[in-house]
């Protein structure tokens, strides 16, 4: 992973007293949370603020002051006590970057008189309170514990806070107008900069001058070994890995030219039609290579299908792919492979696919081959350049960012698995298990009319993508998931 696209968080925690209440109470409890997040999640970079905010707008700033000396890009406000609800909100509503709130539990049924802090209820004004400032923050699902339970709470928001600060210093490069008949990938790009994305859209022409303007490059020697290694055995196209070392150095080039005053980069890379004839190979594997080393490339231009992979990568601090979400699981091969072995109906399968862009580590097996589907109306040689192979099992979590025609973001989120099972197809492919998907196929993806591309993150990352979600303003509403059978979808009918 290209560590220069991830970004690094460093968390402030804040404690905050109510006058009214022993000061005490925060310091000590803040001092447990420090010690309990060194022990239980050596790693994370928290930083503990020396300065107590108890009911002074002074000691906000002086607390602000000291954590972004520190270097801190994320904030969490703890209720050791009640707390006082001006001046921690203000905090919040000061610092920058993403920010939590968390309470203090009491100890002791033996220290209930001068022991008792009340920051279960602290934390309800203080809610209140961002909400009349108009104030983001992560509030976990059940915010008020101990020590060790908010070190878990702390744990849990590092990849919230990093996808929020990755979300602020990005640019999303594009190379070209979303192909013909490919409405799908197309929607309005306002909704990025109401994220703090830049964007930076290119003519293919652009990028077809900075290909040749790579001609003869010193380095695509080196390239094409490193893809010799990666590809081993299934290197079976040779004669094609020059032209894609070539495109490979011009993309990262690009990155690094016109990365401007952004961190990090995704591409949304154009693919076909004229993409194959003119360059005469196509970009797949050059595509699963970026991915692999964290720089998120989509296919068909699909711009937020780069966002959707960029904060995957961020929160799973891991590859992700983008696939169509593509073909039902065949009877037959459902009733020899799946039935009976797996604990799941046909519906709830399908194949996610796309032309060969998933990263060889993210791979059962794989080889170079041609475009297939390309390769029944075009010459083979210039369809060289997809990387296939079955994906490997495991678990995984489809995602999607989106834009609406009208301009407003929704999301979906569904965990499953891919199972272990030989898809018998080409491209990069895997067959899927999601539980009830055939109803969330119906009452989610069609009926809140979401394209055909999907993110695919490899683990269980739905509890954070939702967190994720709501913080950057997808309402609630908006964020569909597969349903369990018991649950109705608004849309369902109750008879059927």
């Amino acid at each position: 992973m290209n560590e220069e696209n991830m970004p690094k968080v460093k968390l402030g925690v804040v404690a905050v007293s109510r006058d009214c209440f022993p000061a005490s109470l925060s310091v000590n409890r803040r001092k447990a949370v420090i010690d309990a997040c060194k022990k239980k999640y050596p790693d994370l970079d928290v930083y503990e603020c020396p300065v107590c905010i108890i009911e002074s707008e002074v000691q906000m700033k002086e607390a602000l002051l000291d954590i972004e000396e520190k270097g801190c890009n994320a904030l969490c406000i703890y209720l050791g006590n009640f707390g006082p609800e001006i001046s921690e909100t203000m905090l919040a509503q000061e610092f920058k970057g993403p920010k939590m709130v968390i309470a203090a539990a009491e100890e002791s049924g033996n220290s209930l008189l001068d022991g008792r802090g009340d920051a279960y209820c602290g934390m309800l004004n203080a809610s209140y309170n961002l909400a009349l400032r108009n104030v983001k923050a992560y509030i976990p699902e059940y915010p008020v514990g101990d020590a060790e339970a908010c070190a878990d709470m702390i744990a849990d928001f590092f990849p919230i806070a990093r996808s929020i600060v990755a979300l602020s210093e990005l640019k999303i490069i594009s190379f070209g107008p979303r192909p013909n008949n490919f409405l799908a990938c197309n929607a309005p790009i306002k909704c990025l900069y109401d994220l703090g994305v830049e964007i930076e859209e290119n003519s293919e022409l652009d990028l077809f001058e900075a290909y040749h303007k790579h001609d003869g490059d010193p380095r695509i020697s080196d390239v094409v070994s490193d893809m010799e290694k990666e590809l081993g055995s299934g290197n079976n196209k040779p004669e094609v890995l020059p032209k894609l070392a070539q495109y490979e150095l011009t993309l990262l080039d690009w990155i690094k030219d016109h990365k401007g005053c952004k961190k990090y980069v995704a591409i949304a890379g154009k693919c076909w039609p004229a993409f194959q004839t003119q360059f005469g190979f196509v970009p797949c594997y050059v595509n699963s290579r970026l991915t692999g080393m964290g720089i998120p490339v989509s296919c068909e231009v699909d711009i937020y299908g780069a966002l959707s992979e960029f904060i995957g990568t961020v929160v799973s601090d891991d590859i992700v792919t983008l696939l169509d979400i593509n073909n039902s699981v065949p009877k037959d091969l459902y009733k020899e492979d799946i039935e009976g072995k797996f604990p799941y109906t046909l519906t709830d399968t399908f194949m996610g696919f796309h032309c060969g862009n998933t990263s060889s580590k993210k791979l059962a097996f794989c080889e170079m081959r041609n475009q297939k589907i390309m390769a029944r109306s075009l010459p083979e040689e210039v369809t060289n350049g997809t990387l296939e192979g079955d994906i490997a099992p495991g678990k995984i979590t489809f995602f999607r960012l989106q834009s609406t025609a009208d301009s407003k973001l929704r999301a979906y989120i569904a965990q499953g698995e891919v199972l272990p099972v030989r898809t018998r197809s080409f491209g990069s492919i895997g067959i899927f298990a999601i539980p009830e998907m055939g109803r969330f196929y119906r009452h989610v993806l069609i009926e809140k009319n979401f394209p055909h591309h999907g993110a695919v993150a490899f683990g269980h990352f739905g509890k954070t993508l939702y967190e994720v979600f709501k913080y950057i303003g997808v309402p609630v509403e908006e964020i569909g998931y597969n349903h369990p059978a018991n649950v109705l979808y608004k849309t369902e009918n109750p008879y059927a």
